[in-house]
């Protein structure tokens, strides 16, 4: 099973061009205790909204949209992807993460192709080959 765990690093996050050293040493340090335990795949942190720009389509028109986004109530942060036997394994991990006061981890389970109808499944054969998934 696949599971993303999505940082949420609070409303600072948005003015703080990069995290300071200690915060980035504990998140080191779980990284690697990931690692070890061979159930990392990836990981990245993203940067401030402000950097950012967002696609919608209203009415069957696309427009963009520069960051920052003022209606954002939680700001993502980064990501890590994991794979793990089960759900309380992913929610022991997520529980682990070193997070700091108004800080938060979100975790959901990732799609695996199997999960959906034989005719999707075939439709997304090439993108799965191509990802190494099939």
């Amino acid at each position: 099973m696949r599971y993303m765990m999505l940082m949420y690093p609070g409303p600072a996050a948005e003015t703080t061009a990069i995290p300071g050293d200690e915060a980035v040493a504990r998140m080191m340090a779980y990284n690697e205790e990931l690692t070890k335990a061979g159930v990392l795949l990836a990981l990245d942190g993203l940067h401030p909204t402000s950097k950012g720009a967002r696609i919608r389509v209203v009415d069957g028109v696309k427009s963009v949209i520069d960051g920052p986004f003022s209606e954002s109530k939680e700001l993502l942060g980064g990501y890590w992807l994991i794979q793990v036997r089960s759900r309380d394994e992913a929610l022991a991990w997520a529980s682990r993460v070193p997070l700091a006061d108004g800080e938060m981890v979100e975790l959901r389970q990732v799609y695996e192709l199997s999960e959906f109808s034989e005719e999707a499944q075939r439709i997304s054969a090439p993108t799965a080959d191509a990802l190494g998934r099939s």
